[in-house]
């Protein structure tokens, strides 16, 4: 009886699979014509020579926030707001934003590298910390601290004591232009740290490179915990002078579900920038509140 079952089945198979299916034609996406090859060591290389050559950055920005994902079960989009950003190494940053049609300040944030002040005038209050959140707040923009913008304006460069691997990956995306779906080859380089008196590697952070430029496409840093912490996604490079780099930068915070964009509309780099531009003086009664 088993048997008969089976035959009548498959003497079934092809009238139902032509009655019952529906073949329809998919886009096919499209390999860039170039795809760079490069190994390890010309990859570190690379982005070392790209840290190093950066000693201080002045950009004139745009910045839109938005709060929320899965997890909140909704999202918050901020209004753009138009600033500028400081930086000079070693940890030395200002992020300024400005009021629409005002054009007066809606915040200002200075850091040294182990302290932060950040002024909010439209809300007379400022909020003072150290760069490391030892108490996370429930506000999650209230952590937001400088080395999160600074982890991901710069890719800082490889030790020569981290531990490395190297892996491809092939993503699809649309272009929007010519609504064609593309391939985008990247390298994934995976920096590891040891575990003292272990042979257990810790993830720190994976650097993504496209393959059509072997420039940086984005960033994954990890937390202790091995979660990712902050991504730093990079928009197309463009020509800033004799400068190039990236057009936008996404910051995205997946476990506290925030993202800040900044599109940047010029850029300046190694241009003298004196102590006092990284100096932020909160007026006489503004209320104060101290994080940690």
């Amino acid at each position: 009886m088993r048997k008969f079952w089976f035959q009548a089945i498959a003497l079934c198979l092809p009238v139902l699979t032509g009655c019952l299916s529906h073949t329809r034609k998919l886009q096919q996406p499209e390999m860039p014509s170039v795809v760079e090859s490069a190994d390890v060591q010309e990859l570190v290389s690379n982005i070392n020579k790209q840290y190093d050559a950066i000693q201080s950055l002045n950009a004139t920005v745009e910045f839109k926030a938005s709060v929320g994902g899965a997890q909140k079960g909704k999202v918050t989009d901020y209004t753009s707001v138009r600033g500028f950003i400081l930086l000079r190494k070693p940890e030395m940053l200002r992020v300024l934003g400005l009021l629409p049609v005002l054009n007066t300040r809606a915040f200002d944030l200075a850091s040294d590298g182990s302290t932060f002040k950040l002024w909010i005038p439209h809300e007379n209050k400022a909020i003072i910390g150290s760069n490391a959140v030892s108490k996370p707040s429930a506000k999650p923009l209230e952590n937001m601290r400088p080395y999160v913008f600074f982890d991901s304006l710069l890719i800082h460069g490889i030790g020569s004591d981290e531990l490395l691997s190297l892996t491809t990956d092939t993503k699809t995306v649309l272009d929007p232009k010519h609504k064609q779906l593309m391939l985008q080859p990247e390298y994934d380089l995976g920096v590891f740290r040891k575990e003292a008196n272990s042979n257990i590697l810790v993830p720190v952070r994976v650097i993504h490179v496209g393959r059509e430029d072997l420039l940086p496409s984005g960033e994954d840093i990890y937390d202790k915990d091995g979660n990712i912490q902050t991504q730093a996604v990079y928009g197309p490079y463009e020509s800033f002078g004799d400068f190039r780099y990236p057009g936008s930068i996404t910051i995205k915070r997946p476990l506290e579900e925030y993202q800040i964009v900044i599109t940047f509309q010029k850029v300046t780099v190694n241009q003298p920038l004196p102590d006092n531009q990284f100096e932020l003086k909160i007026p006489n009664g503004t209320q104060i509140q101290n994080l940690q």
